[in-house]
């Protein structure tokens, strides 16, 4: 089935409460879209959310990867092409992952739409539903807590909070917040690289009582060389993000001193969900479980990474709530939130539709 007609364009997109990370505060994001058509009238839509910070591709940089490679890559090819295709799609543009996760998305949504399937069936389904944490963005102690009893009452069990200014500032919110929750609802960090190693040891001892489910990120990319020192019990508890951008970086973080037991795997950092699907099997076969992250984006993007997280026997935590603070987004449908647990619909491809 031929490829006929391919759009892209750029959004931007303000959340409804904007948050900050160790790095920045963010209020608004831009996100590319592309459209794909085939002749017999079938479109799949992808969404792209450079990080630039993380990857080193621009919003610009984005923009133009997609001016410049999906007309002559995609136009006149057969979707049922679709590894050749995205093949292709690596070598073309192989420093825009942003751009090559749009692309990818909206060729996977219109492959699985030609064969009648949700996408989640195409790729191997695994699981049929998982609870999402939500997201907590550095704030005094009063805010967080006003924000996680929010949460709770939206039925929420499962809170990441943006640690890594201030050891002392962030064990104290965390305390506070356990107090707040009690003792059955999982508490997740993210320090997005603010952490020193001798930072984190400290956090480990004064933080022991808070009973963390996972730590995500606490040291600069290359600064892991400590890592080791900590115990494998200890280090299982890690997950690597900004550490985790390719297939590559996975093998690498996969030896056997390996300095985290967890991966976090966003399609925008390694290029959609064909790379994705690699990243998840090495995860596999090294024993490492996996986390399915995202950036600020659309349903769209939402809606790939949770059809690639149930495909996959890895899976064991989802962060996906980019979607959820989007004062507007172009589509609709995709996934169905319940009580802070995440299902897939069973409408073919990824079951979103443009408003």
């Amino acid at each position: 089935m031929k490829i006929t007609a391919v759009r892209w364009w750029e959004e931007s997109l303000p959340l409804t409460r904007p948050y900050t990370i160790a790095y920045q505060t963010i209020s608004a994001v831009k996100n590319h879209f592309v459209t794909i058509e085939t002749q017999d009238g079938a479109m799949g839509i992808g969404v792209g959310s450079p990080a630039e910070e993380v990857t080193g591709e621009s919003e610009t940089a984005c923009g133009q990867a997609l001016e410049s490679a999906l007309e002559p890559l995609l136009m006149g090819k057969d979707i049922r092409h679709l590894n050749a295709i995205l093949r292709a799609l690596d070598r073309a543009i192989p420093k825009a992952p942003g751009a090559r996760a749009a692309i990818d998305i909206a060729l996977h949504d219109l492959a699985a739409k030609h064969l009648g399937l949700p996408l989640v069936e195409l790729l191997g389904r695994c699981h049929t539903t998982l609870p999402t944490s939500i997201t907590l963005g550095i704030r005094t102690i009063e805010e967080t807590l006003e924000e996680a009893r929010e949460y709770r009452a939206r039925g929420f069990n499962y809170l990441k909070v943006k640690i890594g200014k201030s050891i002392d500032e962030d064990v104290e919110r965390l305390i506070r917040l356990r107090e707040e929750v009690g003792p059955h609802v999982k508490i997740r960090v993210d320090a997005n690289l603010g952490y020193t190693f001798n930072d984190l040891v400290a956090f480990l001892i004064k933080a022991r009582d808070v009973d963390l489910e996972l730590i995500e990120q606490p040291l600069k990319v290359h600064d892991l060389d400590e890592m080791p020192a900590l115990s494998y019990r200890t280090r299982n508890l890690m997950a690597a993000d900004e550490s985790l951008v390719s297939v590559t970086d996975a093998l690498a973080l996969a030896g056997p001193d390996r300095p985290f037991g967890i991966y976090n795997i966003k399609l925008m950092k390694c290029g959609g969900i064909a790379p994705a699907m690699k990243i998840a099997e090495i995860a596999r076969l090294a024993a490492i479980d996996l986390m399915w992250g995202c950036m600020d984006e659309s349903i769209v993007g939402i809606s790939a990474a949770l059809h690639a997280a149930l495909a996959s026997p890895a899976t064991r935590y989802l962060d996906l709530d980019g979607s959820l603070d989007l004062s507007r987004d172009l589509v609709q449908g995709g996934f169905v939130l319940e009580n802070g647990m995440l299902r897939v619909t069973d409408t073919p491809g990824l079951g979103v539709q443009l408003i």
